[in-house]
């Protein structure tokens, strides 16, 4: 639904009120003084963010005080979109240093070092504002930033948002329907169906549809315990004694690394191979991995020939098997 009007702006939502933050409108609705506003400031009791817009703390101001500032400045029907949004809706944990604010086509207003005001063209996105800070829907604000991503981060950006339930494959879907243009649209379809199929990582994803899929190798199991039920395989193939574990750079640092050390003993002692890529090799040589898969699984039994895929052919130098 639309932003809230004018009327309802000049009250104090809850969210606001927690991070200090009012526009002249709303003060003067509560009954502060003009009188009072500049004493408020003059003493420092009060800053001002943006021009009708103060911060009530006296504090340096949170991220959720420089958001609600932007989109209080920009009026009626303004909205957080693309990182900002993302932040507040659990997708990204960073606060980004500059805030998105998407305002109405027909208003004009000036960016700075904390904002940036972008005119929002009517039916781009769902008109709805979600959020107790008015926000894009979760929708809107992964098909955004999957439209300028690099492929790996499309990959991130969907995944993230289904693996903590913002949203689903899906309602992802349904809202790329309602886009005429999209710079991602084959990529994304097909990336959501493999989340759909259950793929759950952003590497195993990328393992499944460049590697695995991509090459005509055999269908591994996702997410299959181990014999002493300490650990999930990432990928296993249970007819070939082979493990690919896919590793990003979290968890496989330090610590990490000896419990990567302890689960490929594990592994060996039940007479499992594991092979072990981390996102460089995913995103960078896919058909190297391919190549080094379906070799590891023709020498334990598989009959199978993989296949070249564009990017193969493309390399005559290739490494294959």
């Amino acid at each position: 639904m639309p932003g809230p009007s004018s009327a309802h702006r000049s009250l104090l939502p809850l969210a606001q009120l927690q991070a200090g933050v009012a526009s002249r409108e709303q003060v003067l609705a509560h009954g502060v003084t003009d009188r009072t506003l500049a004493r408020l400031l003059r003493t420092g009791q009060w800053s001002r963010l943006r021009t009708g817009v103060y911060l009530t703390t006296g504090s340096t101001p949170s991220f959720e005080s420089i958001a609600w500032a932007g989109v209080l400045a920009a009026g009626d029907r303004a909205r957080l979109g693309g990182t900002a949004a993302a932040h507040l809706q659990g997708l990204l944990p960073e606060a980004p240093e500059q805030v998105l604010v998407l305002v109405p086509h027909v208003r004009v207003l000036a960016s700075s070092e904390r904002w940036q005001f972008v005119r929002e063209r009517t039916g781009a996105r769902d008109p709805r504002s979600v959020g107790a800070l008015p926000c894009t829907t979760v929708e809107d604000t992964v098909l955004d930033l999957c439209a300028t991503a690099r492929p790996e981060d499309v990959v991130g950006w969907a995944t993230v948002a289904v693996q903590r339930r913002r949203t689903t494959p899906t309602r992802l879907l349904r809202a790329l329907e309602q886009r005429r243009r999209h710079p991602r649209r084959s990529l994304l379809v097909a990336l959501l169906e493999d989340v759909a199929a259950g793929a759950e990582s952003p590497l195993e994803i990328t393992y499944f549809r460049d590697v695995e899929r991509a090459h005509g190798l055999p269908a591994g199991v996702r997410q299959q315990p181990s014999r002493d039920r300490r650990a999930l395989r990432d990928v296993r193939y249970p007819l070939h004694g082979t493990v690919v574990e896919l590793d990003g750079r979290l968890g496989h640092t330090e610590l990490g690394r000896f419990r990567d050390m302890d689960r490929d003993n594990v592994a060996g002692l039940d007479g499992l191979f594991t092979l072990r890529y981390g996102a460089g090799d995913l995103y960078g040589r896919p058909c190297s991995v391919a190549a080094q898969v379906a070799l590891a699984l023709r020498q334990r039994g598989w009959r199978g020939l993989p296949t070249r895929c564009p990017r193969c052919r493309a390399v005559p130098d290739q490494d294959w098997v």
